[in-house]
């Protein structure tokens, strides 16, 4: 039996559906926890269908003037909690001229008069003010707090309370629980904030629910000067109800919180061969990453739903990697019993003999990222007749096509050759096409191009009859990994052939408009030193540098550990998405729209691509485990805050705690165990 460190079964992980069961009476009051007994259904991977929702926009002619003129009726808005966001929205509500107030636990009144604001460090001071809006800018956490602490008596009867959380059930039914019936109730969420809004609010979501609104003329008047505010600054005003919200929060503005952190942990940095994908991930980690954890949790703690999401991710997760371990116990398999080949190691099957040493690998881990080598061709617009090559692509589907399109353009000879008749689509683009492979050969063309697949490389190649070939023939690649076809060209090609392994980091979709400013990744591994052959090496080269794209030389050993870092964990988390089935949806944030457009550019090439860059890059197995560990992480951070929020209900303060402990140890006369399970509650 031949075992390896990578074919290992999926170690069981802890099933969070203990959230889910009854809780005692002392738990019922949190968000996520039912008040009645229900039976822990499986978690399925689905999406959520969209919902109605009552969305509006400001119509142009009604946007209010850049100077922002004063209102028609202003209104005295006091802001409890004026840390960012309040200030943040303190600004915008003073440059409207609005009479504003504030109070916050800190000292915020130097902040408060450079923006105009009246500061009050005592809650009484501020309510015999009389505000018309108390306006709620507390973390989730604090709210509770906060909110019990206002002496409600000092503020007129019918107030209007808004809060502006991420989550709003809860926030709806604390506001219904903590004030009066005659105070008026909005909540809202505007889905921006000091950074995604520095420049305006103009086609923000701003997501309301008039909660409770008297029925006076007054009353609904102001209920609407408020909502003015957001609209008048060009916001798309979205009125649906508490529950509609935190049902597609949680898949959306969770979600995009919750794929942030995780690549945060994972510590990814920018690389010389950053792709379009992978430039989106780091500015989501970017972005996601300024907002406190407390934030986050306070995402998952008060959204009910959220619970939900963080079981679906890891069972999408957990589907994509048994999906490429089921694929690759497959090859090995095929290796040991159909071929009757002795297989040296399950390492060698593994990575078909495409990885480099261990030694190699390791070693660039501990050196400085390497400033690659930018080839300096030139960009012109023709091709010079000396320049001009003879290239035979092999493999003529649609990555060949589209290089076959720039060749042809540029004036070079282009055959071609495929297993599957493109002769109508070669004819189009002036491209001689070849069913047979020999006939290509005896055409002595310069440059063979390869532009097959990962996993059908190997087996084309073998079959190339190379005696037909003009010796010192040029074989270039484009595969999306680069030890495994340099190690195959320097074991399988005749010595006296040239070799360059190139990966073009763009495709149709990407480089459809162009290929201005895309990575060109090159490694020269075996060129000869006559200077014809130099000059036909820097020729193709010079395709792709007229172009205008970003020439980086680096060894292939390089590119691999680069690319696992970056291409190979955006395929994959494109993937674990698009199990997940995510949908647009009505308050789409920024984040959001970005895994979106991950999902569809990932889901657009095959399982086979995908599988391709993880089994024959000797790096993909070890970032796949640092993912696993990074959601392990997270998850493991999430549930020990909640831990201590259930210990604190069960126990209350710590001096709680130890009058417990200390009359355990004196009735039993043993230390008692630092294990929840043995505090003991008569």
């Amino acid at each position: 039996m031949i075992t390896h460190h990578c074919l290992h079964p999926s170690v069981s992980k802890p099933s969070l559906s203990f959230l889910s069961s009854s809780s005692p009476p002392f738990l019922q009051h949190l968000s996520f926890l039912p008040t009645s007994p229900s039976i822990t259904k499986p978690v399925l991977v689905h999406s959520v269908k969209p919902l109605h929702v009552k969305c509006s926009s400001t119509n142009p002619t009604s946007q209010s003037h850049p100077d922002h003129a004063p209102p028609i009726s202003t209104l005295k808005i006091a802001i409890i909690g004026f840390g960012n966001y309040g200030q943040f929205l303190a600004k915008t509500l003073v440059s409207q001229g609005h009479i504003v107030l504030a109070h916050s636990r800190s000292d915020y009144s130097h902040v408060a008069k450079k923006l105009g604001v009246s500061f009050f460090l005592n809650p009484h001071d501020l309510c015999e003010q009389h505000p018309e809006v108390i306006l709620l800018s507390t973390s989730i956490i604090s709210t509770e707090q906060v909110l019990r602490s206002l002496p409600l008596q000092r503020l007129k009867r019918s107030t209007l309370f808004v809060d502006v959380l991420s989550v709003k059930e809860f926030a709806r039914n604390l506001l219904l629980d903590s004030l009066p019936p005659d105070f008026d109730i909005i909540c809202s969420h505007p889905m921006f904030g000091p950074q995604s809004a520095k420049q305006s609010w103009k086609d923000l979501f701003f997501v309301y629910e008039k909660v409770r609104i008297g029925n006076e003329f007054s009353r609904v008047q102001r209920c609407e000067q408020f909502l003015g505010i957001f609209q008048s600054e060009g916001c798309k005003m979205v009125e649906m109800s508490c529950q509609e919200h935190d049902k597609l929060a949680a898949g959306s503005q969770f979600m995009t919180h919750t794929v942030g952190r995780v690549l945060d942990m994972l510590g990814l940095e920018s690389t010389p061969i950053n792709t379009k994908g992978y430039e989106t991930l780091l500015d989501l980690v970017e972005n996601t990453c300024r907002d406190s954890f407390d934030l986050y949790y306070g995402l998952f703690l008060y959204n009910k739903s959220a619970l939900e999401m963080v079981e679906r991710l890891d069972l999408a997760f957990d589907a994509l990697r048994n999906e490429l371990f089921g694929r690759l116990h497959h090859v090995v398999r095929k290796q040991l019993f159909e071929n009757g080949e002795k297989v040296k190691s399950v390492h060698d099957s593994s990575y078909q003999n495409g990885a480099a040493s261990a030694f190699s690998s390791n070693a660039l881990r501990y050196q400085d990222v390497t400033i690659p080598y930018e080839f300096k061709g030139k960009i012109s617009g023709s091709v010079d007749d000396n320049s001009k090559l003879k290239v035979a692509i092999v493999g003529f589907g649609n990555f060949g096509q589209f290089l076959a399109k720039t060749l042809a353009r540029q004036g070079h000879s282009v055959l071609a050759y495929s297993r599957t008749d493109y002769r109508d689509a070669a004819q189009k683009l002036g491209v001689s096409f070849f069913s047979d492979a020999n006939d290509l050969c005896e055409e002595h063309p310069e440059v063979i191009l390869l532009c097959t697949s990962i996993l059908s490389t190997e087996k084309v190649l073998k079959s190339m009859p190379f005696q037909r070939l003009k010796r010192s023939t040029l074989f270039v690649d484009v595969l999306s990994v680069k030890e495994f076809p340099r190690n195959l060209f320097l074991q399988h090609l005749p010595p006296e052939f040239d070799i360059l392994c190139t990966h073009p980091m763009f495709g149709p979709e990407s480089g459809k408009n162009g290929w201005n400013e895309l990575p060109f990744v090159f490694d020269k591994v075996r060129i000869g030193n006559d200077e014809r052959r130099v000059a036909r090496c820097n020729s193709f080269l010079d395709i792709f540098a007229r172009e205008g794209c970003r020439m980086v030389e680096m060894t292939c050993a390089e590119h691999d550990w680069h690319a696992a870092g970056s291409q190979f964990i955006t395929h994959t988390m494109g993937r674990v998405l698009e199990k997940l089935q995510l949908e647009s949806t009505p308050i789409n944030t920024k984040g959001y729209e970005t895994l979106l457009k991950l999902v569809e550019n990932t889901a657009g090439d095959s399982f086979e691509l995908y599988y391709g860059l993880f089994m024959y890059n000797v790096n993909a197995m070890e970032q796949l485990e640092r993912m696993d560990f990074a959601f392990e992480s997270l998850k493991k951070q999430l549930f020990s805050r909640l831990h201590g929020v259930l210990r604190k209900e069960l126990f209350g303060d710590s001096e709680k705690l130890e009058v417990l402990q200390e009359k355990s140890v004196r009735k039993n006369g043993a230390a008692l165990s630092s294990s929840p399970e043995s505090v003991k509650i008569s």
